[in-house]
């Protein structure tokens, strides 16, 4: 059980040797880097705030390459912070050992002893402890019983499945008790069954033991099942905090809104419109007055009429027999998916999904070159500037 607090974090991987002078040579392409590049090195994380409480179970997303996992090894202390301070239960901990920092860690590759039993394996670290021997066996069989593995106790790690190790590694780290649980990509080995049945049982796990959780991962699916809290990143960035809820409805920029749902959010060319006091958007010749909520928000704001990137997401478009006030759009994929057909489809010059309910003459209505017509909700709509920031915040 502990409270984290990550102050103005940074990591900075200094320039390798001549790296920093090299310049490029002739009719040799531009390389393109998201990162930051400073005189001291290169920036992987950036400013990086972050308050946990304690039994919190938070979740760092982002696609690879955006910091999550250096983050997780600052903290962790595999990694040196270059800047900011680590505090845990308002300790600072930037110069503590890893060991005694009351710190447990479950990486991607399940890293087991290969000549050890799942029991020894999960004793390992109380040994290394000098542990009295009934309070091993207490916490080995305890921790086995949560995760359900007490018949895998006398096997070895090569007779075990992949999530059957995965639960042997998580057990390693749970028999410490940890102030603080890490998790890096832990179920990225596993297949999509195995993945789903995991993490059903990471969220029973985190309900049976007291401690406060970290989770690394780019699948934002297991993102928004798990965490309290969603942080996510891009390019060394927060790009935004917040519950699953809050990042799906309210996403503070187009990365955001791109990154966060599946199928990701239809994106089309649009602007933003004032008549009679009240907010619009116009897109392809046909006008949507906002909800009341948006039309308070950018009021609020007092947000001027501009060209803006509108957003909707898949589940939210809507067809419509009304062509005179709709989008039109041409059919190019229909992919049934058993309570659903998923269109993919160009409208307004854009490649956009519509998530529709199975019909019995879906195949014949949804052909490829077919036109549909759509419309969406003012409720619904996502208003983005130039620089793809929501007008909302």
């Amino acid at each position: 059980m502990a409270t984290l607090n990550l102050k103005s974090i940074k990591k900075i991987y200094p320039h390798s040797g001549g790296q920093k002078k090299a310049r490029k040579k002739k009719n040799e392409p531009e390389k393109k880097i998201n990162l930051q590049v400073t005189e001291q090195g290169v920036v992987a994380v950036q400013e990086f705030n972050l308050d946990i409480a304690d039994k919190e179970f938070i979740v760092l997303v982002g696609p690879s390459g955006c910091g999550k996992s250096t983050t997780l090894r600052m903290v962790a202390g595999l990694e040196e912070i270059s800047e900011g301070e680590l505090l845990i239960d308002g300790k600072v901990m930037n110069d503590v050992e890893p060991k005694n920092r009351d710190i447990a860690m479950v990486f991607q590759s399940y890293a087991l002893y290969p000549h050890m039993t799942v029991y020894e394996n999960m004793a390992f670290p109380l040994k290394l402890r000098k542990m009295d021997k009934e309070e091993i066996d207490r916490r080995v069989k305890e921790a086995a019983e949560i995760l359900d593995i007490t018949q895998y106790l006398d096997r070895k790690p090569k007779a075990l499945s992949g999530g059957q190790r995965q639960r042997v590694a998580i057990g390693r780290a749970i028999v410490r008790e940890p102030k603080v649980l890490l998790m890096d990509e832990p179920l990225s080995n596993l297949d999509a069954k195995l993945r789903n049945q995991m993490r059903a049982e990471i969220i029973k796990l985190r309900q049976k033991i007291n401690t406060t959780f970290m989770y690394v991962t780019h699948d934002q699916t297991e993102a928004m099942t798990l965490g309290d809290r969603i942080v996510i990143m891009k390019d060394g960035f927060i790009q935004q905090i917040g519950t699953p809820q809050q990042v799906f409805d309210h996403p503070a920029n187009l990365f955001v809104a791109g990154f966060i749902g599946t199928p990701q959010m239809n994106f089309f060319h649009a602007k933003l419109v004032k008549e009679n006091g009240s907010y619009l958007v116009s897109v392809g010749g046909i006008k949507v007055a906002l909800s009341q909520e948006k039309q308070e928000a950018l009021s609020k704001r007092n947000t001027a009429e501009q060209t803006i990137t509108l957003g909707v997401r898949p589940d939210h478009m809507i067809l419509t027999e009304d062509a005179a006030n709709a989008l039109t759009a041409t059919v190019d994929v229909s992919e049934m998916m058993g309570s659903a057909v998923h269109l993919h489809a160009n409208a307004e010059g854009r490649d956009v999904v519509v998530i529709v309910p199975t019909l019995s003459s879906a195949q014949s209505m949804f052909a490829p070159g077919s036109q549909i017509h759509l419309t969406f909700g003012g409720n619904v709509c996502h208003v983005f500037d130039q620089e793809g920031k929501n007008l909302e915040f």
